[in-house]
């Protein structure tokens, strides 16, 4: 009997705290509205308050999936959390979110591919179900929190990072043809330095000295090509409708990682695919990194777009740089 892994539920959460563009320009003294307008979309983000952090989106979030999908938390047997922003170095994150929801009887682990972590979290997920039937249910969760970590002078990063969390419930089926169809992971290793978190781990341990040059702050340290997403997505996305031996044409929905619209809107025109198939919210949420794109299939979902057997084609990057892909048929 075929085994596999079927997205079944959705849900998201984002903080209260709304911050318009004009925020921004009191902030640093100068227009940056127009550029997030024109450029990215962005109008809004949402920050988390003082006293809210990475567990407090998931705990928000999941309580949303699980309503949605009518399951007990008790009936969870894997919680993963893709973040790069956590609760602590150690323990996980997902940790304390499975004793916050009373999901007592599953296992828990935390995935750090940065901004690529919920896709490899839906790819991990899978392989789980598909190999031990002991897992049925698994909630994976997307979560960004990287306010906490700007740098309030900076305008290349302080303006454009927000924070939110979204995932989706995974169950098991033993239905031909739906749920989990193909994955890739790819990493380009050589720009590890160019963006990241650089203090707080045992490289640059935190320190009064490295908090008041502001090491342990998210910060650009070189410009990436702007062609590395567009080639890349790409090219995997080529390989892994070979791998379905489908058309690019053919996915009736593509959730794109958000950093920038413009990358996505190429990638699209080089598959020749309708830009109605690539969804985005930066408009309102900015960028929530590993959220981003559950966050919208979220909001794909509950407006009914998506049907069943419609393909669904989910692609992160992130900080490393580290890219995956993965398509399901709903």
């Amino acid at each position: 009997m075929i085994r596999n892994a079927q997205i079944v539920a959705s849900g998201m959460y984002v903080p209260e705290r709304v911050l318009p563009n004009s925020f921004f320009n009191e902030l640093l003294g100068e227009d940056v509205d127009t550029w997030l307008r024109e450029n990215l979309t962005i109008t809004e983000r949402r920050w988390c308050n003082d006293d809210q952090s990475t567990a407090d989106l998931c705990v928000e979030a999941a309580k949303k999936i699980l309503q949605n999908a009518n399951v007990k938390a008790e009936e969870i047997d894997l919680i993963i959390i893709a973040t790069d922003t956590p609760e602590y170095i150690s323990p996980s994150t997902a940790s304390l979110v499975q004793y916050r929801i009373g999901a007592v009887n599953s296992g828990t682990f935390d995935i750090n591919t940065a901004c690529a972590g919920f896709v490899t979290g839906l790819d991990v997920a899978s392989k789980f179900i598909k190999a031990d039937s002991r897992y049925n249910n698994v909630l994976v969760i997307g979560a960004y929190a990287m306010s906490k970590y700007l740098n309030m002078k900076d305008k290349k990063t302080v303006t454009l990072f927000a924070d939110g969390a979204a995932g989706v419930l995974l169950q098991s089926t033993n239905e031909e043809g739906k749920g989990f169809l193909t994955a890739r992971l790819h990493t380009d290793g050589q720009y590890c330095d160019w963006m990241g978190i650089y203090a707080g781990g045992t490289h640059i341990p935190i320190t009064h000295e490295v908090i008041d040059r502001k090491e342990h702050l998210l910060k650009f340290v070189k410009k990436f090509p702007k062609e590395t997403n567009p080639n890349t997505w790409t090219k995997m996305i080529k390989e892994a409708c070979n791998d379905l031996q489908i058309k690019p044409d053919e996915i009736n929905h593509y959730f794109f990682t958000q950093i920038n619209i413009n990358s996505i809107w190429e990638t699209l025109d080089n598959l020749k695919v309708d830009r109605q198939k690539g969804y985005t919210i930066m408009d309102k949420y900015a960028y929530t990194g590993s959220a981003c794109i559950p966050m919208t299939f979220d909001q794909v979902r509950r407006k009914g777009l998506i049907k069943e057997n419609d393909l669904c084609l989910f692609i992160g990057s992130g900080g490393g740089l580290a890219f995956a892909i993965t398509i399901f048929r709903m």
